[in-house]
């Protein structure tokens, strides 16, 4: 990936990754990937800069490897598939504003989506909790489903267990009611809960204080790591509280070494750990039947909507996913391969663990697909890992369709959060701790785009038609940065979905990607480029 792009006039700090993200993204980052100036921009960063007094052209002629961005996107030169009822096919309604992004996912009960996009799980780390009231207002203002991730109760110091069990989740209830707030009737909250969670009863909770509100999910794991979750916390009184509630913390505060070593600087940081889920069990029999009956136990306490996240294992444990949940009826599977990661995962185990995204999802179709051909209703499945743009949603729905509905997407929805809520702090010096904003004024750089929030946010008058003036006073700047990074991928989304002709998310087909290159088509079983429709084109030569 380019460091810089000029054509854009964007620039990563880091280094740059396939998704265009760096690989290490900072909160208080100055800018400007392409994503950190979505946020602010938003469709603008659709098209080339400095209009009138330039030309551009494509570099990317040289496709290396198997990964998403060797895929291309197929387009066509005449017909037109999935207008609304009420749109003709003639060409004054064939305009990509009026492609649909609409979706929806569940098995019984269908829980609509604005666009197919979804957060990727934000769980107990500090800064998904520090930034939580940009991440779910600007979820549930653009449509899309937020997932609270797993040892959010666990880590809570006011959070109150008697008896093995939750009767007070005040950062939990933050996290939910911040969401409901401005929840419309598309998207949806969903609630993970790993082993330490289990055991302390969020499930009961979350059922008899929300109801069917809340989506429930059961965790397999991530694409970040193939361990249970992990934190760091600096105070060894933290880092005990979370030893006698129950959690792994390395190393132990409450060895008396450790606390010398703490006491003289030594030590800085404990790092606490989740635990392995079925390691109890040696078996896929075994672990279908545990499974099954977690699912059943969910179901009998009221839960009407039930997920499933996996992460990039092996093909065994893709199959039992699929297998597993498509027939237990879930609502939706999780298929996060190696690359993605929003928490405090073992660097070396990002870098080395684990099934790549692409890879991942290619074998995640086939298995589908073969269900489907033996009379299965498959369970509806979200793709993540390593994904940001627009181009990437199209190519991941595409690969996946027709089982594919959401992408899951983590530091990319972030970003606009962070960057939001530094530029709120910088307007508003009173109001900086308060959004945990890191700038003390604005960067030099942002002369180009404003001084005010106003003229700072190419959506802002969007969010404010949409909440109203009154209102629009209680909603922060990253929430804003995430409505305005959401319209570009959207609208970006909707220029790729006319030019291939589909103008309704249900239409998208496997035929509307190809291969740049040969590895890809062996790998991902998409067709290389000069092959597609090229009898169709020999029958038009030789008619």
């Amino acid at each position: 990936m380019q460091k810089n792009n000029d054509v854009l006039g964007t620039v990563n700090r880091g280094n740059p990754l396939e998704s265009g993200l760096c690989s290490l993204c900072r909160a208080d980052c100055h800018g400007k990937c392409e994503t950190w100036l979505s946020s602010i921009r938003g469709r603008k960063l659709l098209y080339p800069r400095d209009f009138g007094a330039v030309t551009a052209g494509s570099g990317n002629t040289t496709h290396v490897g198997v990964s998403y961005n060797s895929l291309r996107i197929q387009g066509y030169n005449y017909g037109a598939q999935g207008m609304k009822n009420e749109l003709s096919n003639s060409q004054d309604d064939c305009i990509f504003p009026n492609v649909s992004t609409e979706c929806e996912f569940g098995n019984t009960i269908k829980t609509k989506c604005r666009m197919p996009l979804m957060t990727g799980a934000l769980g107990s780390t500090f800064i998904a909790a520090k930034y939580w009231e940009s991440f779910a207002i600007g979820a549930a203002l653009v449509g899309i489903p937020i997932v609270v991730g797993e040892n959010v109760v666990g880590v809570d110091k006011a959070s109150v267990i008697e008896n093995g069990r939750i009767t007070a989740a005040p950062e939990l209830d933050r996290r939910i009611g911040c969401y409901l707030r401005y929840h419309d009737g598309y998207g949806a909250i969903i609630v993970q809960v790993n082993v330490e969670d289990t055991r302390n009863g969020v499930a009961e909770y979350i059922i008899d204080k929300y109801g069917d509100k809340v989506v429930l999910e059961l965790k397999w794991g991530q694409g970040a790591k193939d361990i249970g979750g992990e934190i760091q916390v600096k105070d060894i009184d933290y880092a005990a509280f979370l030893k006698n509630r129950g959690y792994i913390v390395d190393p132990d505060p409450t060895l008396p070494e450790v606390q010398d070593a703490y006491k003289h600087g030594a030590i800085r940081s404990f790092a606490r750990h989740s635990r392995l889920g079925y390691t109890n069990l040696s078996s896929v029999d075994q672990v279908q039947e545990d499974f099954m009956e977690s699912v059943q136990y969910l179901r009998k306490l009221g839960f009407n909507r039930i997920s499933l996240k996996t992460g990039s294992y092996g093909m065994e444990a893709l199959a039992m996913a699929i297998k597993f949940a498509t027939d237990a009826k879930l609502d939706l599977l999780t298929v996060d391969g190696s690359g993605g990661g929003t928490g405090m995962s073992p660097w070396n185990m990002m870098e080395t663990w684990g099934v790549p995204s692409i890879l991942l999802h290619a074998k995640a179709y086939e298995y589908a697909r073969l269900l489907a051909n033996k009379g299965s209703k498959v369970v509806d499945i979200a793709f993540g890992g390593g994904l940001a743009r627009e181009d990437h949603m199209f190519k991941a729905l595409a690969l996946g369709a027709p089982y594919v509905k959401l992408i899951c997407m983590g530091r990319a929805i972030m970003i606009p959060g962070f960057l939001g809520s530094n530029i709120e702090g910088a307007l508003h010096p009173e109001r900086k701790n308060a959004v945990n904003g890191n700038w003390d004024a604005l960067p030099d750089s942002f002369k180009e785009y404003g001084t005010s929030a106003q003229r700072i946010f190419a959506g802002y008058h969007d969010v404010q038609k949409k909440v109203g003036l009154d209102e629009m006073k209680n909603i922060p700047y990253g929430a804003i940065a995430i409505w305005t990074c959401a319209d570009k991928l959207k609208a970006g989304l909707q220029q790729l979905m006319a030019g291939a002709r589909k103008f309704s998310t249900t239409e998208i087909e496997r035929t509307d990607i190809v291969s740049a290159n040969r590895e890809t088509e062996k790998e991902t079983k998409i067709p290389f480029i000069t092959d597609i429709q090229n009898e169709s084109a020999y029958r038009i030569l030789n008619s």
